[in-house]
């Protein structure tokens, strides 16, 4: 995604790598390496990755009850809408109610329907650089300008609150805030939470909260809702099963509104919320029933295990990115799946960027890579750490070979600078 261009869909450049190793085959039509793809925001795709079986059995009985086969209402079933209610208000000063809760096709779905929401003639999104790219596709689609700030790796990929400050006007309807950080591996502090809240009120706009990553913080900052601060800004809290629970593929997502102010109770604005959903096909009813229990029965074994597994995973990538030269991360992760790490070309021959460079580590070493380009950061790289510990060393071991192969001499480097 560049400042101004079309924006590239992260599954679509992942299809274009997975073709291009696609044609590396032996006679016999066999791969020649096995792939090993630190692309995909997808834990499932690594056996150390499974759900817990209290979720396999929740859906199992939902869906054998019979009970479960019809339409949902559209905005979802009460007892899940008041589960997700219960569930978040475990990290609030202040309760949720089953109302304030309207379940989504998963986290994108919500994002879609935020959007949606805050769109009107010549209004104007802040979107994080890097980011999720699909919140600029949204955008498009309502007619919204983005307008992008930029996440500094040299202070932990914070917010630059003074750009914030910088871009917004009288049309401005929103921040997006991600965290833990989706691309970045961040965490965000409580006082940097604070500080966005601040500002946000400051503006006179709302934030936007995508935590589907929600708890997956294995650092020193433990996880703070955003809605912690619903009394100062208004928040829209999105999430989902998805990541916690490692259970992507179910697509159950939740639009909140972590607004102890009220902002959003005007019966007109409810009214809205409503119609909007009753055009909506939401997850099917049979996992919708299934969430009351997932959320009360899940043990912290199971979450503390899925911490440690990342943990492990984030700290050999970066152990590795510190023997490859060409590749930097100046910020270990903290959290969520995913790290940003910096490409320094000059080493390189050959590569002309990170869509080069993740062409042909593709195609000669079988690992994909996503370029950084695809989530606003020209000329860094995406690395996902969601795999067991043995496929992360054996990429990286051929992401150094792959170096060593396009490594500029001495002589090279000396004549170029």
């Amino acid at each position: 995604m560049d400042n101004g261009g079309s924006t590239i869909t992260i599954k679509g450049i992942l299809s274009l790598l997975m073709e291009s190793i696609s044609e590396l085959e032996d006679e016999e039509g066999r791969c020649v390496k096995r792939v090993i793809s630190l692309g995909m925001g997808d834990p499932t795709l690594y056996s150390c990755f499974r759900t817990t079986q209290v979720s396999l059995q929740a859906v199992s009985d939902s869906l054998l009850s019979n009970k479960f086969h019809g339409y949902a209402p559209t905005v979802g079933l009460p007892q899940t809408r008041r589960a997700i209610a219960e569930y978040l208000s475990r990290d609030l000063p202040y309760k949720l109610s089953q109302d304030d809760v309207f379940i989504t096709s998963g986290c994108t779905q919500a994002i879609d329907v935020a959007l949606a929401m805050l769109a009107r003639p010549r209004a104007n999104i802040l979107l994080p650089r890097p980011g999720f790219p699909i919140y600029e596709l949204c955008a498009k689609f309502r007619n919204l300008e983005v307008r992008y700030f930029d996440l500094l790796p040299e202070n932990g990929w914070e917010i630059d609150l003074d750009a914030v400050e910088s871009l917004a006007d009288e049309n401005t309807v929103a921040l997006v805030v991600i965290n833990p950080g989706n691309p970045c591996g961040n965490v965000y502090s409580y006082l940097h939470l604070m500080k966005i809240a601040e500002t946000a009120k400051k503006l006179g706009i709302l934030v936007i909260a995508d935590e589907v990553y929600g708890h997956l913080a294995f650092g020193s900052k433990p996880f703070v809702p955003m809605g912690v601060f619903g009394s100062i800004v208004p928040v829209l809290t999105l999430g989902s099963l998805s990541k916690r629970w490692i259970v992507p593929g179910w697509r159950l997502g939740w639009f909140v509104t972590t607004d102890p102010s009220g902002s959003f109770k005007d019966p007109k604005i409810i009214e809205r919320f409503k119609k909007y959903f009753d055009i909506l096909g939401g997850p099917a009813t049979f996992i919708q029933a299934a969430v009351p229990t997932i959320l009360e029965q899940t043990d912290e074994p199971f979450f503390k295990k899925t911490l440690n597994s990342l943990k492990n995973s984030s700290d050999i990538c970066y152990d590795w990115i510190n023997e490859i030269p060409c590749i930097d991360s100046s910020h270990r992760p903290e959290g969520s799946m995913a790290m940003m790490v910096k490409l320094n070309l000059s080493l390189l021959e050959d590569i002309s960027d990170d869509i080069d460079f993740c062409f042909k580590l593709a195609r000669e070493e079988s690992v994909i890579l996503l370029p950084g380009t695809a989530v606003g950061l020209k000329n860094w790289l995406r690395i996902t750490f969601a795999a067991d510990a043995s496929s992360i060393e054996e990429a990286f071991k051929r992401i150094k070979y792959f170096y060593l192969r396009h490594a500029k001499t001495q002589s090279q480097i000396i004549v170029d600078l």
